[in-house]
């Protein structure tokens, strides 16, 4: 090994280790006192109807928009221009028993109930699997990783999609401002991705009872034009739509594609399980949501049936020309609301990326004292905006990009489907041949779909698909390099407690003070203390060795945050433990490891850490690979600020690995 440097930070402390308190033990227990209940948000302790509420501004604010854009392509693919019953009311059929299928009966009746301590997600479900199945599986996990980078590309295109098709409404309201609709688009979004910094706090009051509005609104229009033609009410009937796959096979397939828009929003449901719960969520689906999207499509079909000359714009027809400003200004307010949605869910979904080990650590900062899912991480924002920015200025048009928006969104689900058949089979909840049997149709469904989509790779569907690829290929690199750090500095590493026996007849100094060395693995030496040792030749009176475990659920609770083990002599064992959502801050955690018996003075007291720096040693494509985890590492959050360590105690000693 090639020793660099010792570097020691020279940054403020942070308030846990100011100088100046009065009383550093009492800040400690009040600082224990909220990170005990961390998980258990604001939003959690609110009642059943504000859970409700917030649940619509958030988990229903990307589905809730499929109405600007779902009907009016799912006619255009028809390639008929005055569309009759036939291809109306199959599309409606085809629409509505989408909603019900997919959404209700795989989410909301199942995927809610499959929750990882209250959390939902398909990093959540890849662990619920993982638990179950008792070993790691490299299958299992390319499953996770690919539905993980899907998430990415639909992160990508769903604020370009939604801000712009609620922006193209200005056109209708003056025509003469048509030409400024990609400037007003852009700048919505740069002002959304600029604020997220400030946090969603104060902006997501807003978000519940203008998404109800915004769903009134649709269900009041569907009403107002199901009047005209009441008789479309006949889509509800499976027949229409089966007719029309059955009588339009040429362009069934395409058109299966643009239906599939109208649930693009359905992964947010099991996404945002933590944040309000299952009985919240299923509330606002069956009390208000799922009623207005069909009671618009209705309409949006009773209008064209009325008014085939309609059928181009579909949504925004619906409105009476007075009205139309008002339209225009809610369904830009409502994709905001959506965009915003999936720009947090990006940050969750990062999060749990990086606690996974699928990710390098990433700086996260937390933007609302006492909810621990208001999270922001600039390197995920600025990423997601230039990627949008780019997708808005190379398409031009929300119809053109719908043709690159249904692939990452189907993927996703077909890899949530899998994931759901393989937890209730290793979870013992269900046999295998029932499990298969039950979720047949959904899967057959979701596959039809992605295949349909699969069509659109060459008008843009090649989006999705190559950030998917290049995401999940950074996310396996990563993992891989990781685990080969890990084996190289494991076999010559010397064991703990060898080391503890060789130290009780050693001549070394013992000074005063406790000193924390971070590690990885709680079996091997710190390479820092074998440093300090070789360099130093001294040793505190109580030396600890930290380690910070990610849990395999969402949250640790009290009990599991902190243990302290004896090891013999001057050393001690403490292990600090975090869920997977969690952003570890070991200052705050402290606390948790006085409670559980380690007694040290906070004045006299430094961490150390081991600071590897790997070098590529491969060949050939090993070789490329190893280079590309060595530039990813170079990209990795200070590991004082990851963990919140008091920057002012903190010393770092350099290490260089080959893999």
């Amino acid at each position: 090994m090639i020793h660099d440097p010792v570097r020691i930070a020279d940054q403020p402390s942070l308030p846990l280790f100011d100088e100046e308190a009065l009383d550093i033990a009492d800040y400690l227990r009040a600082e224990a006192d909220a990170e005990a209940d961390i998980h258990q948000d604001e939003t959690r302790r609110q009642g059943l109807a504000a859970l409700a509420l917030g649940a619509v501004g958030v988990v229903y604010g990307d589905i809730g928009t499929s109405p600007l854009y779902a009907f009016r392509e799912a006619l255009r693919a028809t390639g008929v221009t005055r569309p009759g019953p036939p291809e109306v009311l199959g599309i409606l059929s085809l629409l509505i028993w989408t909603l019900i299928l997919i959404v209700t009966v795989k989410y909301v009746f199942f995927l809610l109930r499959a929750d990882n301590r209250g959390e939902g997600g398909i990093l959540s479900l890849y662990t619920l699997v993982r638990l179950a199945a008792g070993r790691r599986s490299i299958p299992i996990l390319l499953l996770a990783v690919g539905g993980a980078a899907l998430f990415a590309g639909d992160a990508a295109i769903t604020p370009a999609i939604s801000v712009l098709s609620a922006v193209e409404g200005m056109g209708l309201v003056v025509p003469a401002l048509e030409s400024y609709v990609l400037p007003v688009t852009l700048g919505i979004l740069v002002a959304l991705f600029a604020v997220q910094r400030q946090g969603t706090a104060s902006v997501a009051r807003l978000f519940g009872p203008v998404t109800v509005l915004w769903f009134l609104v649709l269900a009041g229009l569907g009403l107002w034009h199901l009047a005209e033609t009441p008789w479309v009410t006949s889509a509800f009937s499976p027949v229409w739509g089966v007719g029309f796959l059955v009588n339009h096979p040429g362009v069934a397939f395409f058109v299966l594609g643009a239906v599939f828009l109208a649930v693009t929003g359905g992964e947010a449901l099991y996404a945002d399980l933590g944040h309000f719960g299952r009985k919240p969520i299923t509330l606002a689906w069956f009390g208000l949501v799922l009623p207005a999207l069909v009671l618009n499509y209705l309409g949006q079909g009773a209008m064209v049936l009325a008014h085939p000359e309609r059928a181009g714009n579909a949504f925004f027809a619906m409105a009476p020309e007075p009205a139309l400003p008002f339209l225009v200004a809610m369904a830009t307010a409502a994709t905001v609301i959506a965009a915003q949605a999936v720009i947090t869910g990006a940050y969750s979904m990062a999060r749990a990326a990086v606690q996974l080990g699928f990710l390098p650590r990433l700086r996260i900062l937390h933007t609302a004292e006492g909810q621990s899912g208001q999270i922001y991480i600039g390197a995920v924002n600025w990423l997601l905006l230039a990627g949008v920015v780019w997708l808005v200025v190379s398409f031009r048009s929300s119809e053109a990009l719908a043709s690159a928006y249904g692939i990452a969104v189907t993927g996703t689900m077909v890899l949530t489907t899998t994931l759901g058949v393989l937890y209730l089979i290793r979870s013992g909840k269900l046999s295998a041949p029932v499990a298969v049997v039950l979720a047949a149709p959904i899967f057959a469904v979701e596959t039809v779909f992605l295949s349909s989509n699969l069509t659109k790779i060459a008008d843009g569907g090649y989006v999705p698909v190559l950030v998917a690829v290049v995401v999940g290929a950074l996310m396996w690199v990563w993992w891989r390099g990781a685990q080969l750090v890990r084996m190289r500095v494991h076999r010559m590493a010397v064991s703990v407690p060898s080391f503890v026996r060789m130290m009780r007849d050693s001549s070394v100094h013992v000074i005063p003070g406790t000193a924390f060395f971070l590690t990885g693995d709680p079996d091997i030496v710190p390479s820092a203390l074998m440093h300090n040792l070789k360099h130093n030749r001294v040793l505190h009176e109580q030396t600890v060795l930290l380690t910070v475990e990610t849990l395999r659920v969402p949250y640790a609770t009290a009990d599991e945050r902190a243990s302290v083990e004896t090891l013999g002599g001057c050393f001690l064992r403490l292990t600090l433990r975090f869920g997977f959502m969690e952003t570890p801050n070991v200052s705050r955690a402290m606390a948790h490891a006085r409670r559980a018996g380690l007694k040290f003075d906070v004045m006299t007291s430094t961490f150390f850490l081991g600071r590897r720096r790997a070098v590529a040693t491969g060949r050939g494509l090993e070789l490329l690979l190893d280079r590309a985890y060595v530039a990813m590492s170079r990209f990795a959050a200070d590991p004082s600020d990851f963990y919140h360590l008091p920057r002012d105690r903190v010393v770092e000693l350099g290490e260089r690995v080959a893999i």
